[in-house]
């Protein structure tokens, strides 16, 4: 059964991609070599050939030459050959009848071919030829008198054959040096890889993100050793505010839970004893039943809170294009079923916004219900909402007692609490939230003193073109 054709190069890509990059530099490095080397060797082999071959045709020329002025002076018959030396080049002369004379002791040419006769009988002057024989000779047949003289010598291939050795010779060495160099010179431009490779391993073992990677090295090693300080950067934010937010979260927790437990653990302690009627009367029962349930209330809250406050982000639900105005009715609205005894004084223009409805919704409710904590109850909160040149602008006031100065930089931190707001109901993170829901929409959050006298919280939001109308045909 036969393999599949793309197996083979699917499993070779798999095992180039599982070699280190010290590895593959250096495979690359001397794979780059050979390949130069060779194509520099069938160069210089080919050229070497050709110079070769044109200095062997020059010379059987200048030989046949003066041979063939012998021949025309003395004639082809009589023509004096010298005895062959034993070496060097081969002659012989091509009488008109087509028969041969060579040098005593001269070893047989190759039949003379039916080109070189005809230049024996006088169709053309010359003619340089390659015998395919084993002895590989390269003859020249020059017209002379009424035959022809030919000069031959062996083709030598030990000049190529000694020069190509000695470029395999190099070849090899320049391979060997090559890997030695690709080796060296990965692991030198990699050498702050394999630092920084050790931070991480050393950050990622110990958990200590304080640890920094030095900033060594140029160009991209840099680049990428500040991207990750700056990434270790962000994880000891991302870790502190998670410090911040559990340890918060607890002492926030504290408070509503030995509150909730001291209560109960009197209901049941009373109703062990079979007093519960009697050490409680009906009214009393229903404050601490009451006292219960606000209690409850204010854990789900600060529950629901903490957990929005964690997620990080607004919410998962779409930007929109909405009216601000039915955002902050809607929030009244809710408002005023939370807290009956609220009450909210609205006076809104439409202004639109691309946005998040339940985030906005949910930060316009936080503000009311902040405010309407220390509004006295004979005074409504004030809930003005107005287009303000390309900005939609948001007021909350009420008409407690205002925020002192030292608390305004820190009204919007999370979980953070005036001292003058600890005995009132809350988490202290609703504020938190507007300001966090307020960045996402690019606005701004800020707060001011009222002219009532007491917190005037300011939300500006950038306003967005309100959508353009739908024509209605006309029926008929």
């Amino acid at each position: 059964m036969s393999r599949p054709a793309g197996r083979e190069p699917r499993r070779l890509t798999r095992w180039w991609r599982r070699r280190s990059l010290r590895t593959r530099l250096t495979v690359i490095a001397a794979t780059a070599i050979a390949v130069s080397v060779f194509v520099a060797f069938q160069v210089a082999s080919e050229l070497l050939d050709w110079e070769l071959r044109d200095t062997a045709e020059n010379q059987l020329r200048a030989d046949s030459r003066v041979l063939a002025t012998n021949a025309q002076r003395a004639g082809l018959a009589q023509v004096q050959l010298p005895p062959y030396p034993g070496s060097g080049r081969l002659v012989r002369v091509i009488l008109p009848d087509g028969s041969t004379r060579t040098p005593a002791g001269q070893p047989a040419l190759p039949p003379v071919s039916e080109h070189a006769g005809r230049v024996a009988q006088g169709a053309s002057a010359d003619l340089m030829e390659s015998n395919d024989s084993e002895e590989g000779y390269l003859i020249y047949t020059l017209r002379a008198g009424d035959g022809a003289v030919q000069v031959a010598r062996v083709a030598d291939d030990s000049p190529i054959n000694r020069f190509g050795f000695g470029m395999l010779l190099i070849g090899l060495f320049c391979v060997v040096g090559g890997a030695l160099v690709g080796r060296t010179v990965a692991r030198t431009g990699l050498a702050p890889i394999d630092r920084l490779t050790a931070a991480a391993v050393r950050v990622a073992h110990t958990r200590d993100l304080d640890a920094g990677i030095p900033d060594e090295g140029g160009g991209e090693i840099r680049r990428l050793i500040q991207s990750i300080n700056d990434m270790l950067a962000a994880l000891r934010d991302s870790r502190r505010a998670q410090r911040l937010l559990a340890e918060d979260a607890a002492h926030e927790l504290r408070t509503p839970l030995t509150s909730l437990r001291l209560n109960v653990e009197l209901l049941i302690r009373l109703d062990r004893r079979g007093t519960l009627n009697s050490a409680l009367p009906a009214e009393g029962r229903t404050r601490l039943l009451n006292d219960l349930g606000a209690q409850v209330a204010e854990l789900s809250t600060l529950a629901a809170e903490l957990t929005d406050l964690a997620r990080g982000d607004v919410s998962d639900e779409n930007t929109e294009l909405l009216d601000l105005a039915d955002v902050v009715v809607t929030a009244a609205t809710r408002a005023r079923s939370r807290v009956p005894d609220i009450e909210v004084a609205l006076d809104v223009t439409s202004v639109w916004v691309s946005g998040r409805p339940a985030a906005l919704q949910r930060a316009v409710l936080n503000l009311i219900d902040n405010a309407g904590k220390w509004s006295p109850a004979d005074q409504p909160v004030q809930v003005r909402l107005r287009a303000e040149g390309a900005s939609a602008m948001l007021e909350v006031d009420d008409a407690g007692p205002g925020i002192d100065a030292a608390d305004v930089p820190r009204v919007f931190d999370r979980l953070y609490r005036a001292d003058s707001a600890r005995a009132l109901p809350g988490s202290g993170l609703g504020l938190s939230i507007v300001q966090r829901v307020v960045d996402a929409h690019g606005g701004r959050a800020t707060v001011a003193r009222s002219a009532r006298g007491g917190a005037l919280l300011r939300v500006d939001l950038p306003a967005a073109a309100p959508p353009a109308p739908i024509a209605v045909c006309p029926a008929g």
